[in-house]
């Protein structure tokens, strides 16, 4: 059985699949003190209520902070007997191509997730994934990764409004009714909600502009299929996809993997 882990900034996600099907998938908050004995009780537990049965022989790591991965990789040895892949290591093939300008890193998850993508739709996309940061990645039509847009995210735009004018409350984003907000709670609402799909409508416009042609939209991340009800600019709404990627990177990197994906 595999465990495939994505860290991000905000969450983890660690998703088992075994061989055929994703059997499960949970979440923490990603904490930089959190020790291996601590994921193995967490997950163990998680794994009992849910009546998953079986042993983890490999696992594979796509983190954007680097601190929590020396952890993960203590849970795998000592815990599951296995060292772990880790996305960005040069032992670990992606099997597309990256063309960046020269010495730039790119996040694991944005290759993780052109990996995924490009397997699903094909190439010529631009993937919108709404984490701690709203990032637009651009794949080619052989499915090279080509490079991308960062924006704040959803979330972190909605903290440093409420933390940097005094006046105005945190708020939940909700798909609002109307544009025009009669009180300040609605106006903020649908200043980020709105926004954003302005964003997404106008830089996937000018990504497609810029390259001549047209480009399919995949929207990732858990606030995707909250957006998707304000635009058609999405062709593809796709939760799972950095799983999905990093379940395929595993099967091309091991000789044993026989995945079904």
């Amino acid at each position: 059985m595999l465990l495939a882990i994505d860290v991000g900034n905000t969450n983890c996600v660690f998703a088992l699949h075994d061989g055929t099907r994703e059997l499960a998938a949970f979440r923490c908050r990603t904490e930089h003190a959190r020790t291996a004995d601590e994921y193995y009780v967490w997950l163990q537990q998680l794994m009992t209520l849910n009546g998953i049965a079986g042993r983890i022989t490999d696992v594979i790591v796509s983190s954007v902070v680097p601190q929590v991965v020396f952890n993960l990789r203590v849970l795998s040895d000592k815990y599951f007997r296995t060292r772990p892949m880790v996305v960005g290591k040069p032992e670990v093939a992606l099997g597309v191509p990256v063309r960046v300008d020269a010495d730039t890193t790119v996040g694991a998850d944005r290759l993780v997730n052109t990996v995924g993508a490009y397997d699903r739709y094909g190439g010529d996309l631009v993937v919108v994934d709404f984490g701690t940061a709203t990032t637009f990645d651009v794949v080619g039509h052989d499915g090279a990764y080509e490079g991308g847009v960062i924006a704040p995210g959803v979330n972190l735009s909605l903290k440093a409004l409420s933390q940097a004018a005094a006046a105005l409350p945190y708020i939940d984003v909700t798909h609002p009714e109307k544009v025009v907000g009669t009180n300040t709670r609605a106006c903020m609402q649908s200043g980020i909600y709105w926004g954003y799909i302005s964003l997404i409508e106008g830089v996937c416009a000018r990504i497609a502009a810029e390259r001549g042609r047209e480009m399919k939209v995949v929207g990732t991340g858990g606030l995707s299929p909250l957006f998707d009800q304000g635009t058609d600019v999405f062709d593809h709404i796709d939760t799972d996809l950095t799983i999905h990627g990093l379940v395929l990177i595993h099967a091309r990197n091991s000789p044993k993997a026989k995945l079904t994906v």
